[in-house]
């Protein structure tokens, strides 16, 4: 088994997280009040918002799936639930749903510009990203043939991106979805500027769980683990029951050549496995039998225990 993050399926994956974050960006004008902004708050549909709440705060996506599933039906007009949806698919490697929700929120966003021009070229953007991940997917072309199309998506991605920026280039929705495609996007080129992208995300975006989230991501495929441990210290003081950030702080101690520390952050991000995915809670086990390996000389087949 390769690593979650690695290889050309690592860019797939990256893609898809960042339309997960990006997803809870969306506000629609419902009952709740806005997570993401402490000024001129919008609200958003309730089953929406606790979806978003089960995911982001909690890492329970096995609690999040009836209120998305409610979400889909009673706030369709919103790109959010398309968005998380599309990201689930993704990671249960349901192609044919995962190309469907990516388009629906694409489209969906297309239609709410004319009336939310800010938001829906955020969700257009989103939209873009996430069918530029089906593109290079296995059910697509793959990551050869369908690097062209990938590319070209991104391009519109940033176009719409900028068209957000010039309605207001401070926005918090904006910065936490920028931020996290900018760092994607840093980790493959070496002119890109990471320091820029980190330092408009603590500034500007929100909330901060999720921009502290993102940064700890950047820094780790960036080498910096030292910013990394603090930066995914401080998502864990906002958050401190996520078992995704369990798992991303022992990946940080891992790179950090601390394996034995990082046996107790697996072991605690498996302690909820009933609440995350199957393909996350694998990855999770064989990372920590690996790391358990090189800590205790042992010889166990992971890809065994992975299994399991």
């Amino acid at each position: 088994m390769t690593d979650w993050f690695a290889t050309p399926k690592r860019l797939t994956l990256a893609v898809a997280s960042v339309a997960v974050m990006a997803a809870g960006l969306w506000a629609s004008p419902s009952f709740a009040k806005d997570p993401f902004r402490t000024s001129d708050p919008h609200a958003i549909g309730d089953q929406t918002e606790a979806a978003f709440n089960a995911v982001f705060r909690q890492g329970d996506y096995v609690a999040a799936r009836p209120y998305l599933e409610k979400a889909l039906q009673s706030e369709a007009s919103d790109p959010l639930p398309y968005s998380l949806r599309a990201s689930l698919a993704y990671m249960e490697s349901d192609w044919d749903n995962f190309k469907r929700y990516a388009t629906d929120t694409r489209e969906i966003a297309e239609k709410l510009k004319a009336t939310d021009p800010l938001r829906g070229n955020l969700y257009v953007a989103v939209g873009h990203f996430l069918e530029g991940a089906y593109a290079i997917s296995p059910a697509g072309a793959g990551p050869v043939k369908g690097s062209p199309q990938a590319l070209s998506k991104l391009q519109q991605v940033f176009d719409a991106l900028d068209e957000a920026a010039a309605i207001d280039e401070n926005d918090p929705e904006l910065n936490l979805i920028k931020g996290y495609m900018d760092l994607m996007v840093a980790v493959y080129l070496p002119f890109a500027k990471p320091g820029e992208a980190i330092e408009r995300m603590e500034k500007y975006a929100g909330p901060q769980y999720l921009a502290y989230r993102g940064i700890a991501l950047g820094q780790r495929d960036l080498d910096q683990q030292t910013e990394a441990l603090e930066s995914v210290e401080k998502a864990l003081e906002m958050t401190p029951d996520n078992p995704e950030l369990h798992y991303l702080k022992a990946q940080i101690l891992v790179r950090s050549d601390k394996d034995g520390e990082s046996l107790a952050w697996f072991n605690k991000a498996l302690e909820k496995q009933a609440q995350l995915l199957p393909p996350v809670v694998k990855q999770i086990k064989w990372e920590a039998c690996r790391a358990e390996n090189r800590v205790k000389n042992l010889q166990r087949s992971c890809q065994a225990i992975a299994n399991q």
